[in-house]
Protein backbone atom coordinates (compact mmCIF):
# COMPACT_ATOMS: atom_id res chain seq x y z
CA UNK A 1 0.00 0.00 0.00
CA UNK A 2 1.68 3.27 -1.11
CA UNK A 3 2.35 5.61 1.81
CA UNK A 4 2.14 9.25 0.68
CA UNK A 5 2.35 11.10 4.01
CA UNK A 6 6.07 11.56 4.61
CA UNK A 7 5.50 15.19 5.67
CA UNK A 8 3.72 13.88 8.77
CA UNK A 9 6.27 11.18 9.50
CA UNK A 10 8.74 9.54 7.15
CA UNK A 11 9.26 5.76 7.27
CA UNK A 12 12.22 4.74 9.42
CA UNK A 13 15.36 4.87 7.30
CA UNK A 14 17.33 1.58 7.13
CA UNK A 15 20.40 3.34 8.52
CA UNK A 16 18.34 4.60 11.46
CA UNK A 17 17.17 1.07 12.18
CA UNK A 18 20.73 -0.30 12.09
CA UNK A 19 22.09 2.49 14.29
CA UNK A 20 19.22 2.14 16.74
CA UNK A 21 19.73 -1.57 17.20
CA UNK A 22 23.50 -1.23 17.54
CA UNK A 23 23.31 1.59 20.08
CA UNK A 24 20.82 -0.34 22.21
CA UNK A 25 23.74 -2.64 22.96
CA UNK A 26 26.45 0.03 23.22
CA UNK A 27 24.69 3.18 24.38
CA UNK A 28 22.50 2.21 27.30
CA UNK A 29 24.66 3.67 30.07
CA UNK A 30 24.63 7.20 31.51
CA UNK A 31 26.91 9.40 29.35
CA UNK A 32 27.52 11.67 32.35
CA UNK A 33 29.35 8.88 34.26
CA UNK A 34 33.10 8.29 34.17
CA UNK A 35 33.24 4.50 34.14
CA UNK A 36 33.81 2.52 30.94
CA UNK A 37 30.18 2.12 29.91
CA UNK A 38 29.47 5.80 30.60
CA UNK A 39 32.49 6.91 28.57
CA UNK A 40 31.35 4.73 25.68
CA UNK A 41 27.89 6.28 25.83
CA UNK A 42 29.40 9.79 26.00
CA UNK A 43 31.48 9.07 22.90
CA UNK A 44 28.36 7.99 21.02
CA UNK A 45 26.50 11.13 22.14
CA UNK A 46 29.40 13.40 21.14
CA UNK A 47 29.68 11.74 17.74
CA UNK A 48 25.94 12.12 17.15
CA UNK A 49 26.10 15.78 18.12
CA UNK A 50 29.00 16.42 15.74
CA UNK A 51 27.17 14.67 12.91
CA UNK A 52 23.97 16.62 13.49
CA UNK A 53 25.80 19.93 13.88
CA UNK A 54 27.60 19.39 10.59
CA UNK A 55 24.26 18.80 8.86
CA UNK A 56 22.71 21.87 10.50
CA UNK A 57 25.73 24.08 9.85
CA UNK A 58 26.54 25.03 13.42
CA UNK A 59 29.10 24.22 16.10
CA UNK A 60 28.56 21.04 18.14
CA UNK A 61 28.38 23.05 21.36
CA UNK A 62 25.55 25.13 19.85
CA UNK A 63 23.28 22.09 19.37
CA UNK A 64 21.26 20.09 21.89
CA UNK A 65 18.88 17.17 21.51
CA UNK A 66 15.31 17.53 22.74
CA UNK A 67 12.41 15.12 23.17
CA UNK A 68 10.67 16.34 19.97
CA UNK A 69 10.65 19.03 17.33
CA UNK A 70 7.72 20.69 19.10
CA UNK A 71 9.68 20.77 22.34
CA UNK A 72 12.61 22.31 20.45
CA UNK A 73 10.35 25.09 19.11
CA UNK A 74 8.73 25.77 22.47
CA UNK A 75 12.13 25.88 24.20
CA UNK A 76 13.57 28.13 21.50
CA UNK A 77 10.73 30.64 21.75
CA UNK A 78 10.50 30.72 25.54
CA UNK A 79 14.28 30.81 26.00
CA UNK A 80 14.75 33.61 23.48
CA UNK A 81 11.92 35.70 24.90
CA UNK A 82 13.30 35.29 28.42
CA UNK A 83 16.84 36.07 27.30
CA UNK A 84 15.70 39.29 25.63
CA UNK A 85 13.01 40.33 28.09
CA UNK A 86 14.61 43.76 28.51
CA UNK A 87 14.07 44.41 24.80
CA UNK A 88 10.36 43.61 24.94
CA UNK A 89 7.69 40.96 24.69
CA UNK A 90 6.84 41.11 20.99
CA UNK A 91 7.09 38.18 18.59
CA UNK A 92 6.95 38.21 14.77
CA UNK A 93 5.93 35.10 12.83
CA UNK A 94 4.47 34.19 9.47
CA UNK A 95 0.77 33.40 9.15
CA UNK A 96 1.58 29.86 7.96
CA UNK A 97 3.88 28.66 10.75
CA UNK A 98 3.51 25.21 12.29
CA UNK A 99 1.05 24.97 15.17
CA UNK A 100 3.92 24.66 17.66
CA UNK A 101 4.93 28.25 16.85
CA UNK A 102 1.32 29.45 16.92
CA UNK A 103 0.81 27.85 20.34
CA UNK A 104 3.95 29.55 21.64
CA UNK A 105 2.65 32.89 20.34
CA UNK A 106 -0.71 32.31 22.02
CA UNK A 107 1.04 31.51 25.31
CA UNK A 108 3.04 34.74 25.03
CA UNK A 109 -0.13 36.75 24.44
CA UNK A 110 -1.82 35.10 27.42
CA UNK A 111 1.10 36.24 29.58
CA UNK A 112 0.74 39.86 28.45
CA UNK A 113 3.01 39.86 25.42
CA UNK A 114 2.03 40.39 21.79
CA UNK A 115 2.74 39.01 18.36
CA UNK A 116 2.40 40.07 14.73
CA UNK A 117 1.56 37.66 11.92
CA UNK A 118 3.19 38.46 8.58
CA UNK A 119 0.81 37.64 5.70
CA UNK A 120 1.69 35.39 2.78
CA UNK A 121 0.84 35.50 -0.91
CA UNK A 122 -1.42 33.02 -2.67
CA UNK A 123 1.52 30.63 -3.05
CA UNK A 124 2.14 30.66 0.70
CA UNK A 125 5.36 32.71 0.68
CA UNK A 126 6.21 35.73 2.80
CA UNK A 127 7.91 38.87 1.57
CA UNK A 128 11.09 39.99 3.34
CA UNK A 129 9.97 43.63 3.22
CA UNK A 130 6.75 42.69 5.03
CA UNK A 131 8.87 41.08 7.75
CA UNK A 132 10.91 44.25 8.01
CA UNK A 133 7.75 46.32 8.50
CA UNK A 134 6.54 43.94 11.23
CA UNK A 135 9.69 44.33 13.34
CA UNK A 136 9.43 46.82 16.20
CA UNK A 137 11.82 48.23 18.80
CA UNK A 138 10.31 45.81 21.34
CA UNK A 139 10.53 42.73 19.08
CA UNK A 140 12.40 40.04 20.98
CA UNK A 141 12.22 37.25 18.38
CA UNK A 142 11.15 36.51 14.81
CA UNK A 143 10.11 33.06 13.56
CA UNK A 144 10.01 31.68 10.04
CA UNK A 145 9.73 28.11 8.79
CA UNK A 146 12.19 27.07 6.10
CA UNK A 147 9.44 25.36 4.08
CA UNK A 148 5.74 24.98 4.66
CA UNK A 149 4.48 21.69 6.02
CA UNK A 150 1.13 21.75 4.17
CA UNK A 151 1.86 23.13 0.70
CA UNK A 152 5.66 22.76 0.43
CA UNK A 153 6.46 26.38 -0.41
CA UNK A 154 10.06 27.29 0.44
CA UNK A 155 10.39 30.54 2.36
CA UNK A 156 13.01 33.27 1.72
CA UNK A 157 14.85 32.54 4.95
CA UNK A 158 18.18 34.09 3.92
CA UNK A 159 16.52 37.39 2.95
CA UNK A 160 14.45 37.51 6.14
CA UNK A 161 17.52 36.64 8.21
CA UNK A 162 19.33 39.66 6.75
CA UNK A 163 16.40 41.92 7.60
CA UNK A 164 16.32 40.58 11.15
CA UNK A 165 20.10 40.85 11.56
CA UNK A 166 20.02 44.50 10.49
CA UNK A 167 17.33 45.14 13.09
CA UNK A 168 19.20 43.21 15.78
CA UNK A 169 16.41 40.65 16.14
CA UNK A 170 17.27 36.92 16.34
CA UNK A 171 15.52 34.66 13.83
CA UNK A 172 14.25 31.20 14.78
CA UNK A 173 13.91 28.85 11.81
CA UNK A 174 11.62 25.81 12.00
CA UNK A 175 13.49 23.49 9.63
CA UNK A 176 11.46 20.36 10.37
CA UNK A 177 10.36 19.80 6.77
CA UNK A 178 13.56 20.81 4.98
CA UNK A 179 16.57 19.75 7.04
CA UNK A 180 16.75 16.31 5.44
CA UNK A 181 17.11 17.99 2.03
CA UNK A 182 19.89 20.39 2.94
CA UNK A 183 21.14 23.02 5.39
CA UNK A 184 19.25 26.26 5.96
CA UNK A 185 21.05 29.18 4.37
CA UNK A 186 21.40 32.65 5.83
CA UNK A 187 22.28 34.26 9.13
CA UNK A 188 19.66 32.57 11.28
CA UNK A 189 20.06 32.64 15.07
CA UNK A 190 18.15 29.57 16.25
CA UNK A 191 16.97 26.43 14.47
CA UNK A 192 14.60 23.62 15.41
CA UNK A 193 13.99 20.29 13.66
CA UNK A 194 12.45 16.86 14.20
CA UNK A 195 14.07 13.52 13.41
CA UNK A 196 10.97 11.60 12.35
CA UNK A 197 10.51 14.04 9.45
CA UNK A 198 13.67 12.75 7.73
CA UNK A 199 13.39 9.07 8.61
CA UNK A 200 14.85 9.07 12.08
CA UNK A 201 12.99 7.73 15.12
CA UNK A 202 10.21 9.74 16.73
CA UNK A 203 10.98 11.44 20.02
CA UNK A 204 14.16 13.26 18.97
CA UNK A 205 14.34 16.97 18.18
CA UNK A 206 17.21 19.32 17.48
CA UNK A 207 17.68 22.81 18.89
CA UNK A 208 20.59 24.95 17.71
CA UNK A 209 21.31 28.30 19.38
CA UNK A 210 24.14 30.34 17.87
CA UNK A 211 26.81 31.72 20.14
CA UNK A 212 26.02 35.28 21.12
CA UNK A 213 22.25 34.83 21.08
CA UNK A 214 20.74 35.81 24.41
CA UNK A 215 18.98 32.68 25.68
CA UNK A 216 17.61 31.79 29.10
CA UNK A 217 16.14 28.27 29.38
CA UNK A 218 12.78 28.25 31.12
CA UNK A 219 11.50 25.77 33.70
CA UNK A 220 13.56 23.45 35.89
CA UNK A 221 16.92 22.62 34.35
CA UNK A 222 19.67 20.15 35.08
CA UNK A 223 23.18 19.42 33.84
CA UNK A 224 21.97 17.62 30.70
CA UNK A 225 22.26 19.17 27.23
CA UNK A 226 23.79 22.44 28.43
CA UNK A 227 20.76 22.97 30.67
CA UNK A 228 18.49 23.42 27.64
CA UNK A 229 16.83 19.99 27.58
CA UNK A 230 16.36 18.43 30.99
CA UNK A 231 16.25 14.69 31.48
CA UNK A 232 18.16 11.56 30.55
CA UNK A 233 19.09 11.50 26.87
CA UNK A 234 17.45 8.83 24.71
CA UNK A 235 20.85 7.90 23.37
CA UNK A 236 19.90 5.04 21.00
CA UNK A 237 17.29 7.26 19.33
CA UNK A 238 19.69 10.21 19.18
CA UNK A 239 22.37 8.09 17.53
CA UNK A 240 19.84 6.76 15.03
CA UNK A 241 18.57 10.28 14.30
CA UNK A 242 22.05 11.60 13.56
CA UNK A 243 23.03 8.58 11.47
CA UNK A 244 19.87 8.78 9.37
CA UNK A 245 20.28 12.54 8.86
CA UNK A 246 23.73 11.96 7.45
CA UNK A 247 22.39 9.14 5.26
CA UNK A 248 19.46 11.08 3.81
CA UNK A 249 21.72 14.04 3.11
CA UNK A 250 24.00 11.77 1.09
CA UNK A 251 20.96 10.66 -0.95
CA UNK A 252 19.31 14.08 -1.11
CA UNK A 253 20.49 15.32 -4.49
CA UNK A 254 19.43 12.19 -6.36
CA UNK A 255 16.11 11.86 -4.51
CA UNK A 256 15.39 15.57 -4.96
CA UNK A 257 15.58 15.27 -8.75
CA UNK A 258 13.64 12.02 -8.88
CA UNK A 259 10.83 12.99 -6.50
CA UNK A 260 10.55 16.49 -7.97
CA UNK A 261 9.82 14.93 -11.35
CA UNK A 262 7.17 12.67 -9.80
CA UNK A 263 5.52 15.60 -8.02
CA UNK A 264 5.55 17.60 -11.25
CA UNK A 265 3.70 14.68 -12.81
CA UNK A 266 1.11 14.79 -10.02
CA UNK A 267 0.71 18.56 -10.28
CA UNK A 268 0.09 18.37 -14.02
CA UNK A 269 -1.94 15.17 -13.87
CA UNK A 270 -4.34 16.36 -11.20
CA UNK A 271 -5.05 19.57 -13.11
CA UNK A 272 -5.67 17.64 -16.35
CA UNK A 273 -7.61 14.68 -14.98
CA UNK A 274 -9.81 16.18 -12.27
CA UNK A 275 -12.17 19.06 -13.11
CA UNK A 276 -12.58 21.95 -10.67
CA UNK A 277 -9.35 21.45 -8.78
CA UNK A 278 -6.87 23.99 -7.41
CA UNK A 279 -3.22 22.96 -7.04
CA UNK A 280 -1.69 25.09 -4.28
CA UNK A 281 1.80 26.17 -3.27
CA UNK A 282 4.66 27.57 -5.29
CA UNK A 283 5.27 25.37 -8.36
CA UNK A 284 9.02 26.11 -8.38
CA UNK A 285 10.23 27.24 -4.94
CA UNK A 286 8.97 24.17 -3.12
CA UNK A 287 10.02 21.00 -1.37
CA UNK A 288 10.73 18.27 -3.92
CA UNK A 289 8.40 15.65 -2.50
CA UNK A 290 5.21 17.50 -1.55
CA UNK A 291 2.12 18.70 -3.43
CA UNK A 292 -1.29 19.85 -2.17
CA UNK A 293 -4.49 20.31 -4.13
CA UNK A 294 -8.13 21.04 -3.30
CA UNK A 295 -11.20 19.69 -5.11
CA UNK A 296 -14.46 21.58 -5.34
CA UNK A 297 -17.65 19.89 -4.12
CA UNK A 298 -15.81 17.20 -2.16
CA UNK A 299 -15.98 16.21 1.49
CA UNK A 300 -12.34 15.94 2.49
CA UNK A 301 -12.84 13.25 5.10
CA UNK A 302 -14.78 11.04 2.69
CA UNK A 303 -12.16 11.58 0.00
CA UNK A 304 -9.36 10.50 2.34
CA UNK A 305 -11.29 7.40 3.39
CA UNK A 306 -11.98 6.45 -0.22
CA UNK A 307 -8.34 6.90 -1.20
CA UNK A 308 -7.35 4.79 1.80
CA UNK A 309 -9.74 2.06 0.62
CA UNK A 310 -8.11 2.31 -2.80
CA UNK A 311 -4.71 1.71 -1.17
CA UNK A 312 -3.23 5.22 -0.88
CA UNK A 313 -2.34 6.90 2.43
CA UNK A 314 -2.56 10.69 2.10
CA UNK A 315 -3.39 13.56 4.45
CA UNK A 316 -5.34 16.79 4.33
CA UNK A 317 -5.60 20.32 5.65
CA UNK A 318 -9.33 20.42 5.06
CA UNK A 319 -11.67 21.42 7.87
CA UNK A 320 -13.69 18.31 7.07
CA UNK A 321 -10.87 16.14 8.41
CA UNK A 322 -10.07 18.25 11.46
CA UNK A 323 -11.22 17.48 14.96
CA UNK A 324 -11.87 21.20 15.43
CA UNK A 325 -13.88 21.50 12.18
CA UNK A 326 -12.02 24.72 11.36
CA UNK A 327 -10.17 25.31 8.09
CA UNK A 328 -6.43 24.90 7.88
CA UNK A 329 -4.80 28.14 9.01
CA UNK A 330 -2.27 27.72 6.19
CA UNK A 331 -4.87 27.47 3.42
CA UNK A 332 -6.84 30.26 5.09
CA UNK A 333 -3.83 32.58 5.11
CA UNK A 334 -3.17 31.81 1.44
CA UNK A 335 -6.77 32.52 0.48
CA UNK A 336 -7.13 29.26 -1.47
CA UNK A 337 -9.83 26.62 -1.59
CA UNK A 338 -9.94 24.50 1.58
CA UNK A 339 -12.61 21.90 0.79
CA UNK A 340 -11.53 18.54 -0.56
CA UNK A 341 -7.91 19.25 0.29
CA UNK A 342 -5.34 16.50 -0.27
CA UNK A 343 -1.65 16.60 0.65
CA UNK A 344 0.62 14.11 -1.08
CA UNK A 345 4.15 13.86 0.34
CA UNK A 346 6.28 11.13 -1.19
CA UNK A 347 8.82 9.26 0.93
CA UNK A 348 12.25 8.41 -0.46
CA UNK A 349 12.15 5.48 -2.82
CA UNK A 350 8.58 6.07 -4.06
CA UNK A 351 8.11 4.18 -7.32
CA UNK A 352 6.81 5.78 -10.51
CA UNK A 353 4.22 3.04 -10.74
CA UNK A 354 2.75 4.11 -7.39
CA UNK A 355 2.32 7.67 -8.65
CA UNK A 356 0.76 6.40 -11.88
CA UNK A 357 -1.59 4.24 -9.82
CA UNK A 358 -2.61 7.22 -7.72
CA UNK A 359 -3.37 9.34 -10.77
CA UNK A 360 -5.33 6.45 -12.21
CA UNK A 361 -7.52 6.10 -9.12
CA UNK A 362 -8.01 9.74 -8.14
CA UNK A 363 -10.42 10.97 -10.86
CA UNK A 364 -12.88 8.15 -10.25
CA UNK A 365 -12.75 8.60 -6.48
CA UNK A 366 -13.40 12.34 -6.73
CA UNK A 367 -16.25 11.81 -9.22
CA UNK A 368 -17.85 9.19 -6.96
CA UNK A 369 -17.70 11.42 -3.89
CA UNK A 370 -19.12 14.36 -5.83
CA UNK A 371 -21.98 12.24 -7.13
CA UNK A 372 -22.71 10.99 -3.63
CA UNK A 373 -22.94 14.58 -2.38
CA UNK A 374 -25.13 15.69 -5.29
CA UNK A 375 -22.61 18.10 -6.76
CA UNK A 376 -23.62 19.57 -10.15
CA UNK A 377 -21.55 18.72 -13.21
CA UNK A 378 -22.26 22.24 -14.48
CA UNK A 379 -24.70 25.00 -13.43
CA UNK A 380 -28.12 24.49 -14.95
CA UNK A 381 -29.70 27.51 -16.67
CA UNK A 382 -33.26 28.35 -15.70
CA UNK A 383 -35.84 29.24 -18.38
CA UNK A 384 -37.30 31.79 -15.96
CA UNK A 385 -34.35 33.30 -14.10
CA UNK A 386 -34.92 35.29 -10.92
CA UNK A 387 -33.00 38.46 -10.13
CA UNK A 388 -31.81 37.08 -6.81
CA UNK A 389 -31.91 33.91 -4.77
CA UNK A 390 -31.23 32.98 -1.17
CA UNK A 391 -29.73 29.58 -0.32
CA UNK A 392 -30.13 28.37 3.26
CA UNK A 393 -27.12 26.20 4.13
CA UNK A 394 -27.21 26.84 7.87
CA UNK A 395 -26.10 23.88 9.93
CA UNK A 396 -24.44 22.20 6.94
CA UNK A 397 -20.71 21.83 6.64
CA UNK A 398 -18.27 21.88 3.79
CA UNK A 399 -18.67 21.38 0.93
CA UNK A 400 -22.48 21.57 1.01
CA UNK A 401 -22.78 25.41 1.03
CA UNK A 402 -20.66 25.63 -2.12
CA UNK A 403 -22.50 22.74 -3.76
CA UNK A 404 -25.84 24.45 -3.12
CA UNK A 405 -24.47 27.69 -4.57
CA UNK A 406 -23.28 25.91 -7.69
CA UNK A 407 -26.66 24.26 -8.18
CA UNK A 408 -28.59 27.54 -8.35
CA UNK A 409 -26.18 30.05 -9.90
CA UNK A 410 -27.73 29.32 -13.30
CA UNK A 411 -31.18 30.26 -12.00
CA UNK A 412 -30.29 33.96 -11.79
CA UNK A 413 -29.53 36.11 -14.86
CA UNK A 414 -26.12 37.58 -15.57
CA UNK A 415 -25.86 40.40 -13.05
CA UNK A 416 -28.18 38.64 -10.59
CA UNK A 417 -27.08 37.56 -7.14
CA UNK A 418 -27.17 34.46 -4.98
CA UNK A 419 -26.95 34.87 -1.21
CA UNK A 420 -25.72 31.85 0.72
CA UNK A 421 -26.59 31.65 4.41
CA UNK A 422 -23.99 29.55 6.19
CA UNK A 423 -22.53 29.14 9.67
CA UNK A 424 -19.58 26.96 8.67
CA UNK A 425 -16.33 28.93 8.92
CA UNK A 426 -15.00 27.19 5.82
CA UNK A 427 -17.67 28.96 3.73
CA UNK A 428 -15.87 32.24 4.38
CA UNK A 429 -12.93 30.86 2.41
CA UNK A 430 -14.48 28.43 -0.02
CA UNK A 431 -17.21 30.63 -1.50
CA UNK A 432 -14.71 33.34 -2.60
CA UNK A 433 -12.42 30.56 -3.88
CA UNK A 434 -15.32 29.07 -5.87
CA UNK A 435 -16.01 32.48 -7.40
CA UNK A 436 -12.38 32.83 -8.48
CA UNK A 437 -12.36 29.35 -10.02
CA UNK A 438 -15.74 29.85 -11.73
CA UNK A 439 -15.11 33.47 -12.79
CA UNK A 440 -18.05 34.79 -10.80
CA UNK A 441 -17.99 37.92 -8.62
CA UNK A 442 -17.77 37.57 -4.86
CA UNK A 443 -19.61 40.64 -3.59
CA UNK A 444 -18.84 40.09 0.07
CA UNK A 445 -20.06 38.94 3.45
CA UNK A 446 -22.99 40.44 5.28
CA UNK A 447 -24.28 39.87 8.83
CA UNK A 448 -27.22 37.53 9.30
CA UNK A 449 -29.41 36.39 12.18
CA UNK A 450 -27.41 33.16 12.22
CA UNK A 451 -24.01 32.72 10.66
CA UNK A 452 -23.24 34.98 7.72
CA UNK A 453 -24.71 35.87 4.33
CA UNK A 454 -22.27 35.46 1.44
CA UNK A 455 -23.31 37.34 -1.70
CA UNK A 456 -22.25 36.18 -5.17
CA UNK A 457 -23.03 37.98 -8.45
CA UNK A 458 -23.28 35.96 -11.63
CA UNK A 459 -20.94 37.16 -14.39
CA UNK A 460 -21.11 34.24 -16.82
Amino acid sequence: MPYFDAASSAPLHPVARQALLASLDEGWADPARLYREGRRAAMLLDAARETAAEAVGCRPDELVFTSSGTRAVHSAVSGSLAGRRRVGRHLVLSAVEHSSVLHSAAALEAEGGSFTEVPVDRAGAVDASAYARALRPDTALACLQSANHEVGTVQPVAEVAEVCAEAGVPLLVDAAQSLGWGPVQGRWSLLAASAHKWGGPAGVGLLAVRKGVRFAPQGPVDERESGRAAGFENLPAIVAAAASLRAVRAEAAAEDARLRALVDRIRAGVADLVPDVEVTGDPVRRLPHLVTFSCLYVDGETLLHELDRAGFSVSSGSSCTSSTLTPSHVLKAMGVLTEGNIRVSLPAGTAESDVDGFLGVLPGVVAEVRERLGAPASPAASPTPRASLVVDALGRRCPIPVIELAKVIGEVPVGGTVTVLADDEAARLDIPAWCAMREQEYVGEEPADRGSAYVVRRLL
